[in-house]
């Protein structure tokens, strides 16, 4: 090995000394014309903020405190006219030199003393708008870096904005719109050898919130409790704004490493609440407990997508769960779902279940295991593929006791209470003892077959869901950018109406899930039995409950006596009940636009052998409506029943329509027609309609004839939407 020349060391001594000298001299000329630095950079700021935000920015002086410390006071910001957006009193910053060599502004120490950040929406007006405007597009190229370099550039940049130590005292944020205000004054917060502490006082001593634990951003560490001086902590202007009600006594957060490869960016992160409460009426009519919820959430961010990996934890008091979701952005919108929990105690797994979310089930007792797996994949470009499995797998289940609510109440008589938008009906016994109660031995055929086939051709062979009919729902709900009409099953429709308040509400839809799953898979009822309750129980028009009713209802005779054209009718107005009348004439002729349902459900039965070819339309023409409802039957106005008819289909047929008055009176002249002796120009108005009779109906043919295509075209799309097609 040969020793290095005393020549070459000397030339590289040389060269650092001149580099070092450079360095000293260009510190040295920083330092002395630091201030005159600072106020070109303060100028640049104030007129950049007035150029493109409309922002007029005061400072009362600024100046150095040692070698890296700026102290400003007096600081204001005031939107061009608008309210004043902020004002400091007292204000020291001091960067880290070190990060500042290779650009980057990262903050050691900072003071603030008597801050006001004024936020305000009146009339329309906000003080700070400002920042929902739009840069101009400087660059004629967009950014090329993938979304893990982004997140990991985000994630540095709020790192960064995050003091070493701080001491903030007497800092007040206050918003204000047209009828709410909401103010927080911080009236302490300090960061200390990475030891946070920071008390809130909320409204005027309304409330104290606090915030401790270890702030450590230069190693990307973060662990932080929030909680209430006493009781919970409360968001009032959330609840006003937004109806929900939302609560909790603690909530603990934290990062724990972050980690920036070339292909992705992962953070591991960690939160905690314990007694969390939600109400909203969209969600439940009752306040929803979670006691103890945690999830430990791994993201992971590649170039385009974004994912909470599968490595992520959920934890729900005993229940168990491990989530994946990702979204891929490009080259098309991609979403996977899957979800699925640790065998769990079924007891341990109901007693986890949110409080007061599930009202029906509380009480009871079960014995075995349970385990859920869920699984989703859509590929926005082309939804008709969508894969979706859904399914609770069980270990010797079974009911030891019924709590609030006895699902086996049903095998007996029972007196059932229908709901109309939360308020109870008249009551019906449901029972032998009833005339209207009828048996299903004692139901045609016909009615059995043609609902069956319309609502749930599966029933018999499925365990209370149609994964097939959920999947091609959601496809359907993809394409159409709205939540439709969902893959109900008889078995799902039962539960609802025998013991679920019709509110459409999540928490009302997860208990009907849960029920239907409970009664099916512990064997509470027989298919029969649940076929005879549903139809004696459901709705068939305005106050009309039970096939025994609408049978004699619409055609005056037993159930057991219904035709092929008559249950067909019945079976389709299944999902709109209250709009059954409108699709009669007032002759008590079947309006034409059923014409095409009739052909499909009735090709549907003979293609299972439930009822033979026929090519005059399965009985729609021999339909007729009971004689005593026709005279307070006006003439169909075909666009109001279509639009009504869709409507409901739309909202899953609960929506409370109520038809127009159909009843028609002559008119009795009024007072001063009988003294006056005006004339009746009744009989002229009758000539009118004579003479254009004629070509009216013509066009109600052509008109018919357009509706009954598109119509056909609907029920089609519904059916499939069903799993039927």
């Amino acid at each position: 090995m040969h020793r290095l020349k005393s020549k070459y060391i000397r030339i590289a001594g040389l060269i650092v000394g001149i580099i070092l000298i450079f360095v000293l001299i260009g510190g040295y000329i920083a330092y002395s014309k630091r201030q005159a630095i600072l106020e070109n950079a303060i100028s640049k700021a104030k007129a950049k903020a007035k150029r493109e935000y409309n922002l007029d920015v005061k400072i009362g002086d600024a100046h150095f405190i040692g070698a890296n410390t700026v102290s400003f006071s007096n600081i204001t910001v005031v939107p061009e006219q608008r309210d004043s957006l902020l004002s400091i009193e007292h204000f020291e910053v001091s960067v880290k030199m070190l990060p500042l060599l290779v650009g980057h502004v990262k903050l050691a120490d900072v003071k603030l003393q008597n801050g006001l950040l004024n936020l305000t929406s009146k009339n329309g007006v906000r003080n700070f708008d400002f920042l929902f405007k739009k840069k101009r597009d400087s660059t004629a190229t967009k950014s090329k870096k993938g979304l893990n370099d982004l997140a990991d550039n985000l994630i540095n940049q709020v790192l960064y904005k995050i003091p070493d130590n701080l001491d903030m005292k007497n800092f007040l944020v206050s918003f204000a719109d047209d009828s709410n205000q909401v103010k927080l004054l911080t009236r302490t917060a300090l960061i200390k050898d990475g030891d946070l502490t920071s008390t809130i006082v909320v409204n005027n001593n309304e409330a104290v919130w606090h915030l401790s634990g270890i702030m450590q951003p230069s190693d990307k560490h973060i662990d932080v409790k929030f909680y209430a001086d006493a009781g919970k902590v409360e968001f009032p202007l959330v609840e006003k704004k937004f109806h929900l009600k939302l609560n909790f006594d603690t909530l603990t957060t934290r990062l724990n490493k972050v980690e920036h490869g070339s292909d992705e960016t992962q953070i591991y992160t960690y939160c905690a609440i314990r007694n969390l409460l939600i109400n909203h009426p969209a969600i439940s009519p009752n306040n929803i407990v979670v006691p103890q919820g945690a999830i430990d959430a791994n993201l992971f961010v590649g170039p385009k997508y974004v994912s909470l990996d599968s490595s992520s934890v959920v934890y729900l008091k005993k229940i168990v769960a491990h989530p994946y979701i990702k979204y891929t952005l490009k080259p098309t919108k991609i979403y996977v779902v899957k979800m699925h929990t640790d065998w769990t105690g079924a007891q341990d797994m109901v007693n986890s279940l949110p409080q007061g979310m599930f009202d029906e089930l509380e009480g009871i007792r079960v014995a075995g295991k349970l385990r859920y797996n869920m699984h989703l994949f859509l590929d926005s470009s082309n939804p008709d593929d969508v894969q979706f499995e859904s399914g609770m797998a069980q270990q010797g289940f079974q009911v030891l006791g019924y709590g609030k609510t006895d699902l086996s109440r049903l095998n007996q008589e029972f007196t059932y209470t229908p709901y109309e938008k939360g308020k109870p009906m008249p009551a019906r016994f449901i029972g032998a003892s009833n005339s209207n109660y009828t048996s299903l031995q004692n139901i045609s055929p016909n009615l059995r077959n043609a609902v069956l086939t319309a609502e749930d051709p599966s029933f018999y062979t499925n365990h209370g869901f149609v994964i097939e009919s959920i999947r091609r729902s959601i496809a359907e709900d993809v394409k159409e950018h709205r939540f439709k009409r969902g893959g109900s099953t008889i078995s799902m429709q039962l539960i609802k109406n025998a013991f679920l308040v019709r509110q459409k509400t999540l928490a009302r839809k997860i208990e009907e899930i849960l029920i239907v799953w409970i009664i099916e898979n512990g064997h509470i009822m027989t298919k029969d039995r649940m076929l005879e309750v549903y139809f004696n129980i459901i709705e068939w028009g305005r106050n009309i409950y039970g096939i025994g009713e609408a049978s004699r209802y619409y055609f005056a005779k037993a159930p057991s006596q219904l035709t092929i054209g008559e249950s067909i009718y019945l079976a389709s107005i299944v999902p709109h009940p209250k709009t059954g009348l409108y699709d009669f004439e007032p002759d008590g002729s079947l309006r034409y636009r059923l014409h095409g349902y009739f052909r499909l459900i009735g090709n549907l039965m003979a293609s299972r052998g439930l009822a033979q070819r026929d090519s005059s339309n399965y009985g729609f023409y021999s339909v007729r409506l009971r004689e005593s409802l026709r005279p307070k039957m006006a003439p169909a106005d075909t666009a109001l029943a279509d639009s009504l008819q869709k409507k409901i289909d739309t909202n899953e047929g609960e929506d409370d329509v109520m038809p127009p008055a159909v009843t028609e009176e002559e008119k009795r002249p009024g007072f001063f027609q009988r003294l006056f002796g005006k004339r009746d120009t009744t009989g002229d108005h009758r000539k009118e309609v004579q003479a254009d009779s004629a070509d009216a109906a013509r066009k109600r043919e052509k008109a018919q004839r357009k509706e009954e295509k598109r119509l056909e075209k609907e029920r089609k799309k519904l059916m499939r939407e069903r799993g039927l097609m």
